[in-house]
């Protein structure tokens, strides 16, 4: 009854607020349920190590949506770390909230087996791309199933004609896989050995390698994680397995994307397997649209993995799914016991449909597992990746190696008799003209780095060669007005000659018209520019251990000192002292603490020189104490720090790096050779800084030059910088101990030796190439011609010479004027003390200033005795009146209780009341 009349009592105004209010919130509650419910969420749980998981997730959405425009996807994606478990199941709870219709899960075991563990509770189809062994409800794993696998590389083994061989393997897990190779000769054929190369030692693989390399096999089957691949392979090279006395079958579908290109060259048969196949139209669209390159498969690895390939696929399916049925999400929670009850349903008819995607065509058996699918066979060449043959779940391995190319040449691997002509231009070290009195033709007047490469490789592949000289000494490019090819590269594509050796840059402007070999030189674009100059040393050098605000502190902490002693002094009773030590009861007390003499006693401490004033109460020790303590760690400091910045001399630089060149600081002007590499990098560059440069030089070409010589010459000679190879910036300054480089490199490139296009002998040249830079046969020959010949080493040899270097006048003229100075003071002061001195005499005594001063001039001018003659005596009582009275006016003190004028009566009259006092 109450409750109704509290409820009727409210005003009608109010009340209907109330309602509408009501009525609006439930309205929009129902309004945002039916937007969530329209939008299908998907979920994604990525390990943070690896984001463009998530780049094609999202991308794999929006082509999704694209397709079907009644389609809604959204994708909902999380990072974790690699196998953190806890942190997946705690972001997943948190999705789950978000009406999902499915997970893509983590890549790494432990948390992908949690994750799945709470769909399975939830009855949400969780999609997989793991190698795994093992699917069930409600999970579908797109990833081909290790078994079947295992059978291809079996097939592939007994294609190739195998016998004993030995499999390498990186842990338990991918026994399964190699399950079948072990059943193939029962317990009577050929051994099949095993050898395990992850042994958890730190990713050290070496101890088993060399075991195999020990071992008589030559055939291996590895499998394993793409985490340790590259590892292992770099591990197998380096222990030298990696010969042609070798080969391999790799059984880990993502072997591809790997950097191979140090294994290109390599003499060993390495075969493998791959799901995604680069030239597939659909691939080459997505990884386009993905890394937003028209040719995103630049070199021998292609970056697409399988993960992501099998997630792009992976969406497309649900996709399909969702064209046939639309089953609404709930929300749900790790808290309590609720469950979709169509995410069973959902993951059977998911199973039930076939595709074609970046992975081939997909289909799953009446177990829910992919064993119906086709890889690729390929094999890694000095070309690159090549495609022999292909296997799949009904036809096996069938092998279809692509016939090698026609050419005029029998043996395209056979350079052995062969005769090259072959262009060079003069550029030092890379070629020159033997200094010599004799006359030479033909090869043997050339030498230089270049010069003997080509003798090296002929020595090596067994050809012959005639060199001849570049008439214009230019290296070769477009012309801009002609649109023609012109200098060195010009002669090679006019087959005048056959290959072009100098110091010549690859770009992809050069490639366009010739091809390469790998580079025999690394380098960059480097400033060439003068040593940095020494800078004179100051005139108060000795004051530079400390900075300024130390110098500030330390004089006001020896004012604060000296102050205090002064203050302390005249307070405390025990520094006021008798000083006449043969009265008893004086009438004055004197104190040693004057503020002159305070001053005297602080910087004698500070200078370590002490002095003739010692305090005697508690309170001025404390304070001299602790400045003395304070001196002692201020004056070693400054000790330990002055040899170093009385002898370290400061160099001076007008320039560090491109930045400061770019803005001419310091008026250094700069420019690079007309027409070379080095000004096209700056024209085609997109950084803001180098485009500056670009302008600047385009606008100024005055700077230009037609030879790299010349721009040395400028360098040395002027304020200027030259931009040039980081390779001849070092041969020169092995020979111009002025010169040096400044900053790091603005690129890097490299130099190869040219040649026409797709002439068949590139390979075996790079792997000549490659075969001596392992062998160190490079890198002693540069030693040769950069350190050694024509002057090299002049400037190695012209180091700093050992032991410390002598100190200058320079670095100590700030000592001398302060010593100067002070002695100056010294006399003015003195000269001052004689004046005033002479004129106090001559007044009291009443005599003539003149004769005075001249009297004075005519004893100090004798120098000899330490005494002087007392020329105007006082009396004693006057005498004693004018020391009174003169210490009164100083640091003394009157004590009333004595009489006032002490004299030798007096003080007999005090001895004999004591006398008397006695003897009572």
């Amino acid at each position: 009854m109450h409750g109704r009349l509290s409820v009727d009592a409210r005003p009608k105004g109010q009340l209907g607020s109330w309602s509408i209010l009501l009525i609006s919130l439930c309205s929009l509650t129902s309004l945002l349920d039916s937007c969530r419910a329209e939008r299908t969420n998907v979920g994604l749980i990525f390990e943070n190590t690896n984001p463009d998981l998530e780049k094609i997730f999202h991308l794999a959405i929006e082509k999704a949506n694209e397709q079907n425009e009644e389609l809604n996807l959204h994708g909902v994606a999380v990072a974790i770390e690699p196998n953190n478990a806890f942190e997946a199941s705690k972001k997943l709870c948190k999705m789950l909230r978000q009406h999902l219709v499915a997970v893509f899960g983590p890549s790494t075991n432990m948390a992908a087996r949690h994750a799945l563990s709470i769909c399975d509770a939830k009855e949400l189809p969780f999609l997989d791309t793991r190698w795994d062994f093992g699917a069930q409800l409600p999970t579908i794993n797109l990833h081909p199933h290790p078994a079947q696998v295992g059978v291809a590389i079996k097939d592939l083994v007994t294609a190739l004609g195998w016998e004993s061989f030995t499999i390498i393997y990186e842990s338990g897990e991918y026994l399964a896989t190699v399950n079948e190779l072990l059943k193939m000769y029962g317990t009577t054929g050929p051994t099949i050995t095993l050898r395990r190369y992850d042994l958890d030692l730190n990713g050290n693989y070496r101890n088993v390698l060399r075991r195999i390399r020990n071992a008589e096999d030559k055939s291996f089957v590895v499998v394993g994680s793409l985490d340790t691949l590259p590892e292992l392979f770099k591990q197998v090279q380096q222990v030298g397995l990696l010969t042609s006395s070798y080969r391999y079958i790799i059984g880990n579908l993502d072997w591809q994307t790997m950097d191979l290109e140090p294994y290109q060259h390599a003499d060993s048969n390495i075969t493998g397997l791959r799901l995604v196949s680069p030239v597939n139209e659909q691939v080459l669209e997505v990884a386009k649209a993905l890394y937003e390159s028209e040719e995103p498969f630049q070199n021998v690895s292609c970056p697409l993995t399988n993960s992501m390939a099998l997630i792009y696929d992976g969406i497309q399916l649900l996709a399909e799914t969702y064209k046939h049925v639309n089953f609404r999400p709930i929300t749900l929670s790790c808290g309590d016991d609720s469950a979709w009850d169509k995410g069973y349903t959902l993951v059977n008819y998911m199973k039930s449909l076939s595709l074609n995607g970046l992975t081939g065509q997909i289909h799953f058996d009446y177990e829910g597992l992919r064993t119906d699918f086709q890889l690729e066979v390929i094999e890694l060449g000095v070309s690159g990746m090549q495609q022999i043959g292909q296997w799949s779940s009904a036809d096996g391995f069938e092998m279809n190696r692509p016939a090698p190319a026609h050419t005029l040449e029998p043996d395209m691997r056979s350079l052995m008799n062969k005769s090259f002509v072959v262009v060079t231009a003069i550029s030092e070290p890379y070629g020159m003209l033997k200094e010599t009195a004799d006359k030479m033709e033909g090869n043997a007047q050339f030498e230089g780095f270049g010069i003997e490469l080509i003798d090296e490789l002929s020595k090596k592949l067994g050809f012959t060669y005639t060199f001849y000289l570049q008439p214009d000494n230019k290296y070769g490019g477009i012309d801009p007005k002609t649109g023609e090819w012109n200098g060195m590269l010009r002669e090679i594509i006019d087959h005048r000659a056959d290959m072009g050796i100098t110091d010549l840059t690859m770009t992809s402007e050069r490639e366009s018209g010739v091809d390469f070999t790998i580079p025999f030189m690394n380098l960059g674009i480097a400033i060439l520019f003068r040593k940095p100059m020494k800078e004179p040393p100051k005139l108060f050098s000795f004051m530079s251990p400390f900075s300024g605000e130390v110098w500030l502190w330390l004089g006001l902490a020896y004012m604060g000192v000296s102050i205090s002693m002064f203050v302390l002094g005249r307070m405390s009773p025990a520094e006021w002292d008798n000083p006449y030590p043969c009265i008893e009861e004086p009438t004055e007390l004197e104190n040693q603490f004057s503020f002159a003499n305070c001053l005297w006693f602080s910087i004698g401490a500070l200078l370590q020189q002490g002095s003739e004033l010692a305090p005697k109460a508690f309170s001025t020790r404390a304070v001299a104490s602790s400045w003395w303590f304070f001196t002692l760690i201020l004056v070693s400091s400054y000790t330990a720090n002055l040899a170093a910045f009385l002898t370290v001399e400061s160099l001076v630089t007008p320039i560090e790096d491109a930045e400061d060149l770019s803005e001419n600081k310091g008026g250094v002007n700069y420019g690079a050779k007309n027409g070379g590499s080095t000004f096209t990098f700056f024209k085609d560059a997109k950084y803001p800084t180098y485009q500056k440069m670009y302008e600047f030089m385009k606008d100024n070409p005055q700077y230009m030059t037609n030879s790299n010589q010349e721009g040395v010459d400028r360098v040395e000679n002027s304020n200027y910088a030259f931009l040039m190879e980081s390779t001849t910036i070092e041969y020169i300054t092995e020979r111009r101990c002025t010169l040096t480089q400044v900053g790091a490199l603005l690129d890097e490139k490299g130099y190869g030796i040219a040649m026409r296009k797709n002439w068949p002998y590139r390979d075996v040249l790079s792997q000549a190439i490659l075969e001596m830079q392992e062998q160190g046969l490079l890198t002693k020959m540069k030693t040769k011609w950069w350190k050694e010949k024509r002057g090299g080493g002049a400037c190695s040899d012209a180091g700093d010479e050992g032991g410390a270097l002598a100190l200058e006048i320079s670095n100590l003229g700030g000592v001398y004027l302060v010593l100067g100075v002070g002695a100056a003071f010294g006399v003015l002061v003195s000269v001052l003390e004689m004046l005033l001195g002479v004129k106090e005499r001559s007044t009291e005594n009443k005599v003539n200033f003149k004769d005075e001063l001249l009297d004075e001039l005519r004893f100090i001018i004798q120098c000899s005795g330490n005494t002087k003659a007392v020329k105007y005596p006082k009396n004693s009582g006057s005498s004693s009146n004018s020391n009174a009275s003169s210490k009164s006016k100083g640091s003394s003190l009157s004590v009333d209780t004595l009489p006032e004028d002490p004299s030798d009566a007096d003080v007999e009259a005090v001895r004999e009341r004591r006398a008397n006092h006695a003897k009572k």
